[in-house]
């Protein structure tokens, strides 16, 4: 990937992680994210925080009964459900930069995770 700096075209590995700070984030570089363990421990809270919201939200929310079977698959098997829900996170925030993917906010995580449940929750 070329990007101009300073009126001149360089190629985006040659940056510093400062002059990345603002570009989207590699296919590799999300691939090497999901191996940060930073990231993978709060995803997997995220999951078990979500999980247990799910247990008790409203039965009348949309997809309710799915979305339980997760929450309940979830706490039993929290660490393969965190690493299909960091993928999908990822894949959700591939226009990001890495720098803001790695120093994402527990609040921000967890929104993603939220929005991303009823993608595993459809009762298999």
């Amino acid at each position: 990937m070329q990007v101009q700096a300073g009126g001149f075209f360089v190629l985006a590995h040659s940056l510093s992680i400062t002059e990345r700070t603002n570009l989207m984030a590699t296919y590799l570089e999300l691939v090497g994210a999901a191996r940060d363990s930073d990231l993978q421990d709060k995803v997997l809270a995220a999951v078990s925080v979500g999980a247990i919201t799910i247990h008790n939200e409203d039965p009348v929310t949309t997809n309710h009964a799915n979305r339980l079977l997760w929450a309940k698959a979830t706490l039993s098997g929290p660490s393969d459900a965190a690493a299909a829900m960091l993928r999908a996170v990822l894949a959700i925030n591939e226009s990001a930069s890495l720098g803001s993917i790695l120093g994402a906010t527990d609040a921000a995580i967890q929104a993603n995770v939220d929005s991303a449940v009823d993608l595993f929750a459809d009762g298999t």
